[in-house]
């Protein structure tokens, strides 16, 4: 038997004792795709085919209609542009967001480094050596001259060769991983800029209910003046005094609650933009409440999948774990590896590099995990029920965020019905309190029912206010679902082009069968993101 026969039956009896250690599923994907483990398909996910409130004519529910790219700006407020584009700008959170985009890219870098040859060291060395007159351990014969010196240096390499597709897998991982941290940069973006504009809403609700508590204040300090004078003059009972008294003091105790609440939301407000506290008075002036558009443009529900950072990290962290799968089977079979060595050694520096001097060795050499007692398979089950657990969690983020648009569509609605039915209230009661007065001053009631009215359009007025700013709210909370926002760190964003680079979900069911994540797919390139990042 030649030495080439010999080699292609060992190769046959290795195969064989692979195939019936680790069975013959793994072989059969390692044959087609050089990687054993599962290819990656994306988990399919129920998303409803309309809204709810498809019918109704504010909500518009076009294809592909919806420009999330600075949907702030429907409000129309230029302040709150500038606010939004600071918080972009300073936000800490965002900033520390954008370092672990950075952290998964050089560590996605360090994956691929692996592909290589992952011993490569340089080596070198001195030293003076003396043997004893006595003999050494070696043998060696003694020499006259017993000191002499030993220089040297070389290079050596070991490099584990990817047969399996180990490597190529923790690569497919750390994809993953990055695109995992772009999402959450985005999804931060999404929740950062929908908490600057509804701080900011906060803040001009606070002030309007200020402005109507003050009005009130003062009125009602007109109509206890005025009972006061008609108490003094014997033409009413001390009745009529207390009961305004008691009016007032109730609406002059809200203004110091509404004050808190300001400098809350101002503090607040700072603190997204990266600021210290201070008072942004100054700075905003006075403006009213941001008026919301009657109608909102929301897309198809199916749009979620694409639009939402949280669902897209979601989807890339089933990704990650997929990969993970073929990480763990790839321990089921053999690692081969190369080593080398080369050098020269010497006795002087001078005769270091000359070819007498040279040594070097070089050969392959395996390792294979045999008596495992189940370990490995016990990880594979483990690594393989955490892709499912991801999987089902991947569908749950899906549901809960076709929830959350449907609560803030509702929520829009609503309020814009329910400031329609304030506005009436309060003209009416504003109304009523001025001919109660002019009755009260004139004797043809009591202060009882100027004592009402009064109540009513305080309690009326704070309720319309804090009714237009939940219109306002509602809108915010709809472009956040939505999850609009992250688009102005794309440089096409300020052609207001809405940049999609994700593709649908494709109609998979959830399994951990086959993996494949191309380099090329990645959700979001590099470029688009250093670009949205240069400005923190």
């Amino acid at each position: 038997m030649d030495d080439r026969t010999g080699t292609k039956l060992l190769r046959c009896c290795c195969l064989l004792a692979a195939m019936s250690l680790t069975g013959c599923s793994e072989f059969k994907n390692w044959v087609r795709t050089h990687e054993v483990g599962p290819d990656y398909r994306k988990p399919v996910a129920s998303v409803s085919q309309e809204w709810i409130d498809f019918n109704d004519p504010r909500v518009i529910s076009e294809q592909q209609s919806v420009n999330e790219c600075a949907w702030w700006h429907t409000l129309n407020d230029p302040q709150l542009n500038q606010i939004v584009m600071q918080s972009y700008e300073q936000n800490l959170s965002l900033r520390a967001a954008g370092m672990r985009v950075m952290e998964a890219r050089a560590r996605r870098g360090i994956a691929a480094g692996l592909l290589f040859p992952q011993s490569q060291e340089a080596v070198g060395g001195y030293s003076r050596v003396q043997v004893s007159e006595r003999g050494n351990a070696f043998g060696l014969p003694i020499v006259s001259d017993r000191a002499f010196d030993f220089w040297s240096t070389g290079l050596n390499v070991g490099w584990e060769v990817d047969v399996w597709g180990r490597f190529r897998r923790n690569l497919e991982f750390a994809d993953a991983n990055v695109d995992v941290s772009i999402e959450d940069y985005d999804d931060i973006l999404v929740c950062l800029i929908a908490e600057t504009a509804a701080a900011y809403v906060e803040i001009r609700e606070f002030e309007q209910r200020l402005v109507y508590a003050r009005e009130n204040v003062e009125s009602q300090k007109a109509s206890l003046e005025l009972a006061q004078s008609r108490f003094r003059n014997g033409q009413t009972s001390e009745l009529d005094v207390k009961q305004g008294e008691i009016l007032l003091a109730q609406t002059e105790a809200l203004i110091p609650q509404l004050e808190t609440g300001l400098r809350e939301s101002n503090n607040r407000l700072c603190v997204l933009t990266g600021t210290p506290p201070r008072d942004l008075q100054p700075e905003l002036g006075t403006a009213p409440i941001p008026a919301s558009p009657a109608e909102v443009v929301v897309g198809i529900p199916a749009e979620l999948l694409r639009r939402r950072p949280d669902i897209r990290r979601a989807e890339r962290q089933v990704a990650a774990q997929s990969a993970q799968i073929g990480i763990a089977t790839a321990d089921l079979f053999p690692a081969f590896s190369i080593n080398g060595s080369v050098g020269w050694q010497g006795t002087s520096a001078s005769d270091l590099f000359t070819s007498p001097a040279n040594v070097g060795a070089f050969g392959p050499s395996f390792n294979w995990n045999i008596l495992h007692y189940g370990r490995i398979r016990n990880n594979i089950l483990a690594q393989d029920a955490k892709f499912q657990e991801l999987a089902i969690l991947y569908q749950e983020t899906v549901l809960k965020a076709n929830a959350e648009v449907e609560d803030a569509i509702v929520g829009f609605l609503q309020a814009q019905e329910q400031v329609r039915t304030l506005e009436k209230g309060v003209q009416a009661c504003e109304r009523s309190v001025e001919l109660a007065l002019i009755q009260y001053r004139e004797g043809l009631t009591d202060f009882n029912r100027v004592f009402i009215l009064q109540a009513i359009l305080s309690t009326q007025q704070d309720e319309l206010a804090v009714a237009q700013s939940a219109v306002t709210l509602s809108l915010v909370r709809i472009y956040k679902a939505l999850g609009g926002g992250w688009q102005i760190r794309c440089s096409n964003c300020e052609s207001e082009t809405l940049a999609m680079p994700i593709e649908s979900s494709s109609d998979v069911p959830v399994t951990s069968q086959p993996l494949s994540t191309d380099e090329d797919d990645s959700l979001l390139s590099d470029s688009a993101f250093v670009e949205g990042v240069t400005a923190s």
